[in-house]
Formats: structure tokens, C-alpha cells, sequence
């Protein structure tokens, strides 16, 4: 199966889950970096997460997850676009990626921040600090510290596949009464606390859902594709050069020589510009023609 997300409905209580798989998009971000195994598994992690909550949000544009730390691993950031896009990168101080991969030794005094990007309408920041153990225990002091629904996350990746369950308590519509909806919550989350990692990356979700809920009737929702694409371009290139204004970037070129080279992070596409190049752009802000672009 390719990349996905899967939604779930339990039947008889105000619940609802979303199962992610990674594979390819997974690759695809680890392909362009040659990340250590603890760094790609957070890496791993928090795709999988922004994966997860790409589905519980409803709106088009972009959703960005960013981690920053004064540690070994200072940064790691996922986007992915309501149309299951995503891309992914991570820095870190490869002397200090030691034996311990925990992520309060690679991320101490972090903060975690969800940025909602929409197409049209306000855009929304939420900060947490990196306090629990794991990425999940993090992203779930998240969700119960924002006066959200309440959620749990289940993440692991292993540097070739990424998976991600999440739980999420609905308002109140099947159960009514404040203890039994209480109940309903704690028994899907104990459940869901037998899962043993190598049962999320390795299971199918139908068999994974078997497993943790035989006993609780429970609805699973078609499938949604995910995959790696980055949004960089030579127009988006064009538009930071222009932004710096003619002056500044004919100083670049200067600085550079014969172009001036802007680099994704993400993806490590290079654009160059040349004289012509930087010139025509400040005539009619064209990016056509380009002289050369290399990867």
C-alpha cells in the first residue's frame, strides 16, 4: 500500500482515530540528508504526526510542525498540505548525536510549535515546551494544555518506515453522561497502550485494529494518500530575489560571481540566476528562461 492515512470511528462512543503509514515520503526526506538513525526516527516521528493531524483539521493550506532545541538536534520541521503533501528536514550536530537517542538528551530545553497556514483566513501558532519523553508525549501535552479535544498520539519510525495512531475524544453525541464518556476514553487508550512498536510499523491497519479493539464495533474510512513534494520552484526563487530588492541581489551577484545560488533545504534543488537572469527580473518580475537549474 502507499503512503496513508486512515480514519477510524468507534460506533458506540464520541471517539475517533487515524492510522498513517510512511514509506515512500519517508525515503524520499531521508534520501536528501544523510541523517543519523536517531535523528531520521524523530524525523520519522514527527511526519508521521503532522500526518496525523492533517486529518483532523479541516482546511486548505499548510500545516507546520517545527521542534527547536539547544541540543545535539536543534531543529526539525515537517509540513504537510491539506492535500497530504509533505516534506521534512532536520539540523543536528553530528559530534553530539551520542549513544543516547532520547529526546530530552537530543532536544533539551525545546519548544514545539504547530503553526495552521490556511489559504484564506487567520493563520494560527501554538507553542508547547518539550517536556515528555517522546515526540507523542509532547504532541499530547499539546492537545491538553491548548484547551483542545482530547488526544492521545502514538508515533515510532525506524529510519525505513514511520507510522503514527492517534485517539481523539469527540464532543459529546452517543454518550451523554460525563463518567461513561470518562470510560469509554480510558478503555481506548489503555487498549491502545498494549501496542508494541513493532506491531504499528509492521501490522496492516486492519489487523492492528483487530488486535487492540475486537470487542468495540468500530467504523474504518477509505484511505488517503500522502507523498513527498516540495514547494520550492525557480518561481518561488525568483520571488525571494526580487523581495531583497535590485540593489541587494545585484550585490549578491557580485559576491558570487558569475549567478547567485539559492539552495532548498528541504529537497537540495539549486537554482541559479545569472547577470540576465537577476536583471530581467527586476524589469517584469519574469522567471522564465531559466539559465540553468541543477540538482
Amino acid at each position: 500500500m502507499p503512503d496513508f492515512s486512515q480514519r477510524f470511528l468507534f460506533d458506540d462512543s464520541d471517539i475517533r482515530g487515524e492510522l498513517v503509514g510512511l514509506t515512500d515520503s519517508y525515503s524520499h526526506v531521508l534520501a536528501k540528508h544523510d541523517y543519523p538513525l536517531a535523528v531520521a526516527q524523530l524525523l520519522g516521528e514527527l511526519l508521521a504526526a503532522a500526518s496525523l493531524l492533517i486529518g483532523t483539521i479541516k482546511f486548505e493550506g499548510l500545516l507546520i510542525l517545527q521542534a527547536r532545541s539547544s541540543g545535539a538536534v536543534p531543529l526539525l520541521m515537517v509540513e504537510c498540505t491539506s492535500e497530504g503533501e509533505l516534506r521534512g528536514i532536520a539540523h543536528y550536530h553530528g559530534e553530539q548525536v551520542g549513544d543516547d537517542v532520547s529526546l530530552r538528551t537530543l532536544m533539551p530545553d525545546g519548544v514545539l510549535a504547530m503553526t495552521v497556514d490556511p489559504k484564506s483566513g487567520q493563520r494560527y501558532q501554538g507553542i508547547v515546551d518539550l517536556e515528555g519523553d517522546t515526540l507523542a508525549d509532547c504532541l499530547t501535552n499539546y492537545f491538553a494544555t491548548s484547551e483542545q479535544l482530547p488526544t492521545r498520539f502514538w508515533l515510532c519510525a525506524d529510519g525505513q518506515r514511520a507510522r503514527g495512531l492517534l485517539l481523539q475524544q469527540l464532543p459529546a453525541d452517543r454518550l451523554k453522561e460525563a463518567d461513561e464518556r470518562e470510560a469509554s476514553w480510558q478503555h481506548a487508550m489503555a487498549l491502545a497502550d498494549t501496542l508494541k512498536t513493532e506491531e504499528l510499523l509492521g501490522l496492516d491497519n486492519e489487523t492492528l485494529l483487530h488486535r487492540l479493539y475486537h470487542q468495540d464495533p468500530l467504523r474504518l474510512f477509505d484511505p488517503r494518500a500522502l507523498l513527498f513534494r516540495c514547494s520550492c520552484s525557480r518561481e518561488r526563487s525568483s520571488r525571494a530575489l526580487i523581495s531583497l530588492g535590485q540593489a541587494d541581489a545585484q550585490a549578491l551577484l557580485l559576491e558570487h560571481g558569475s549567478h547567485v545560488e539559492i539552495d532548498c533545504q528541504f529537497c537540495n534543488e539549486r537554482y541559479l540566476f545569472d547577470a540576465a537572469d537577476v536583471l530581467q527580473l527586476f524589469i517584469d518580475g519574469g522567471t522564465d528562461a531559466p539559465s540553468g537549474t541543477h540538482h
